[in-house]
């Protein structure tokens, strides 16, 4: 078995199979061995098909940039032909008809896919904890969260099973395990990669997939691979100059930094050692040549939470809807709580309160663009705190209880309205809502964002940084991130502790 694998990112593995020094089957021998001897433990991989993957090796992988590199699918927008799709909810078991068309891109890179990774029902919670699968493990520490809702693909990744998995971003779902995990996570603009063919935007646009990585490069080359327009795709957004690898590998031009440290979700707290890498990070970069300075978007912040429910609740409806329409009603007897909640509130809600909720996203939008003509990005925490424990996020039991209740009264007496202006789901949604107090805001702008590793909490968990960059604009952040790596302040991953 190839002892060394851990020791390169996937580019790395890729060249080392180029010049035949491993064989693809050596590196997933390697892959194998650590998913079997570290999922046990983590939970990370929740679907494993190691002999398609070992029958597509000796077949002969496709010529790219990854060729030959072991590879994992984050189980909930990726569809795999033949494969099976839950979504991270009970409810749900499709065998995948045909290749998302982002999963065709990426095949076409050369990885060599063995498994599907566990997320959190319908992506729609900040922890990956669903009750399908049960709880995915923090590598740097068991019964803490991973984040979500790529938990999965974040721990796969920290831990050494492999160098890079797919992943998606609705509301900081790659940024926030990515900070959690100690591992590179970008979000790209809104339109670069492919959401098709099912979808044409998913979340109206807030969500996006993309990867996970230990390196900034490994990064800038699967969004070189699987960047660009497909058909029918409601948005086709200008290529960058050169190539995103390329913009990894050279080091950025002097840049003026927005420094945003309030939250945009009221009553949010930022724990002092998150701060803390927050102000190391400043000093960092000045020390670059860049000039960093405090500013931020003019938002309300009572309204900008409440437009992201509205949204997310009308496409949760469309979704449960969707399924129970095309498999059936007891495919959707055993969702969980704030799924079911969160659905019904969607169906009380009118098209008018969807509408409204799209003229705030376009008020942010303009907002953060008029900052955003001032500064070349943007500045700021990934997630106010480091991980947290394994219960800390779910709803609790009482939590449950008072959604099935709330659920029950939304249903017959059609009371979203109500639920909405008495403070309960305000009350509700806040555990949740104010770890995204600052992943948010890229989501809802469609702006490209980053989290970056870049400290440590005393317990031992990592803490990363967010840069949100213009739009349109990954590779100016690529190159910042490209530069903190080669400047050697990227935190190990947990492999390495």
């Amino acid at each position: 078995m190839f002892k060394e694998y851990t020791q390169y990112d996937a580019l790395g593995l890729a060249e080392l199979v180029s010049s035949k020094q491993v064989s693809a089957k050596e590196l997933l021998d390697a892959a194998v061995h650590q998913a079997n001897k570290l999922n046990p433990k983590l939970n990370a991989i929740i679907h494993r098909f190691d002999e398609r993957a070992y029958t597509e090796a000796q077949a002969g992988l496709p010529t790219g940039a990854f060729t030959g590199v072991p590879y994992l699918l984050k189980d909930l927008s990726f569809s795999l032909e033949g494969e099976p799709l839950t979504m991270g909810s009970r409810s749900v078991n499709i065998i995948s008809e045909q290749d998302s068309e982002i999963v065709k891109r990426m095949k076409a890179s050369g990885v060599n896919t063995f498994g599907k990774t566990n997320t959190p029902e319908f992506g729609l919670i900040i922890t990956t904890e669903p009750k399908a699968h049960g709880v995915a493990h923090n590598p740097f520490k068991k019964g803490y969260s991973t984040g979500g809702s790529s938990g999965g693909s974040a721990a796969s990744v920290t831990s050494g099973i492999v160098p890079m998995a797919g992943a998606g971003d609705g509301g900081g779902s790659i940024r926030f395990p990515a900070a959690w995990c100690g591992v590179f996570g970008m979000k790209p603009s809104r339109g670069r990669n492919p959401m098709g063919p099912a979808i044409g935007e998913s979340w109206d646009g807030a969500a996006t997939d993309h990867v996970i990585t230990r390196s900034v490069r490994d990064s800038a080359a699967m969004l070189d691979a699987t960047s660009g327009a497909e058909i029918g795709a409601p948005y086709v957004i200008a290529p960058p100059d050169g190539t995103f690898l390329q913009a990894a590998m050279r080091a950025p031009r002097p840049l003026t930094i927005a420094l945003q440290k309030r939250p945009l979700i009221a009553n949010t707290v930022v724990d002092k050692e998150v701060l803390a890498v927050l102000e190391q990070t400043v000093k960092q970069l000045e020390s670059m040549g860049h000039r960093v300075v405090s500013a931020e978007p003019t938002i309300n912040i009572e309204q900008f939470w409440h437009d992201f429910i509205v949204v997310v609740c009308a496409h949760t409806a469309f979704t449960i809807d969707n399924i129970e329409r095309n498999f059936g009603s007891e495919h959707i007897k055993n969702l969980e709580p704030q799924t079911y909640n969160m659905a019904l509130l969607g169906r009380s809600l009118s098209a008018v309160d969807l509408v409204h909720a799209k003229h705030g996203w376009h008020n942010s939008q303009y907002q953060t663009g008029l900052l955003l003509e001032q500064y070349d990005m943007i500045l700021s925490p990934t997630v106010p705190t480091s991980a947290v424990k394994h219960g800390v996020l779910p709803p609790s039991r009482m939590d449950e209880l008072l959604m099935r209740s709330s659920g029950v009264l939304n249903k017959g007496l059609n009371m979203g309205k109500f639920a909405f202006n008495s403070g309960a789901i305000e009350k509700l949604s806040h555990p949740v809502l104010s770890k995204m107090a600052f992943t948010l805001l890229s989501n809802i702008t469609g702006l490209p964002a980053m989290s970056v590793p870049l400290g440590m909490s005393k317990k031992d968990l990592p803490i990363g940084m967010q840069f949100i960059g213009r739009m349109n604009d990954e590779a100016t952040l690529f190159s910042l991130a490209g530069e903190l790596e080669r400047a050697g302040l990227f935190t190990k991953p947990a492999f390495e502790k």
